[in-house]
């Protein structure tokens, strides 16, 4: 289970502006291995987390190539096309359809649109400072009957705990926060804080930077 928050504007009129901003929870057990943010592929043309799970090694969640190109992936319990593009703007991605209203999806779309409108007055490190306390919200927002049919029985037992931003449970839970910035000249900050060592207290941040390839 994951959450994904981004806008995009391939042309920012403003120099202050950003191309894209994404702020995204990576939500799996804690014993499952994976690998921290690195570049990664034959050209190391590739920024992204990699999942080691036996049988399953080398694939990830979220990542984004030199040529800007990027990829994420959610968790989706009722498996349905949507081949509706979408351009510019503003959207919101949890375990559902692109912008499934969700109360969850939509409050913490809420607070990351706030950010977002104070970003181009804000130095970097600041906004992704309040990207980050986005993500790591866990107010559950409940009643929820849009999340209780689609997970049913798989749901119901951390209803409380799944329905927040940031979902913290016995085991399982958001172990990794990802921040992408690509700014109106082509710079991308790629920031990730992610658990260690299975304990939801203890976390370690990294950053990578570079400039997308034409």
């Amino acid at each position: 289970m994951c959450i994904i928050f981004f806008k995009f504007d391939p042309r920012p009129v403003s120099k202050n502006a950003y191309r894209l901003i994404l702020a995204a929870n990576r939500d799996e057990f804690y014993s499952r291995p994976s690998k921290l943010a690195d570049f990664w592929g034959s050209n190391n043309e590739i920024l992204s987390g990699l999942d080691m799970e036996e049988g399953r090694e080398g694939g990830t969640w979220l990542g984004i190539s030199t040529r800007g190109k990027l990829a994420a992936l959610t968790n989706y319990l009722q498996p349905q096309l949507d081949r509706q593009a979408r351009g510019r703007g503003t959207y919101g991605l949890s375990n559902a359809l692109l912008e499934t209203p969700w109360r969850k999806l939509c409050f913490g779309k809420q607070l990351f649109l706030e950010a977002v409108e104070r970003s181009q007055a804000l130095p970097k490190d600041v906004l992704i400072a309040d990207l980050l306390d986005v993500l790591n919200n866990e107010e559950a927002q409940l009643p929820d009957p849009a999340i209780e049919d689609q997970g049913r029985e798989y749901v119901q037992p951390i209803l409380s705990k799944y329905s927040a931003v940031c979902v913290r449970c016995p085991g399982y839970g958001t172990r990794t926060n990802t921040i992408i910035l690509v700014d109106a000249d082509g710079h991308v900050t790629f920031t990730e804080r992610s658990m260690l060592n299975k304990d939801p207290s203890h976390w370690e941040t990294s950053t990578h930077e570079f400039t997308l390839q034409s």
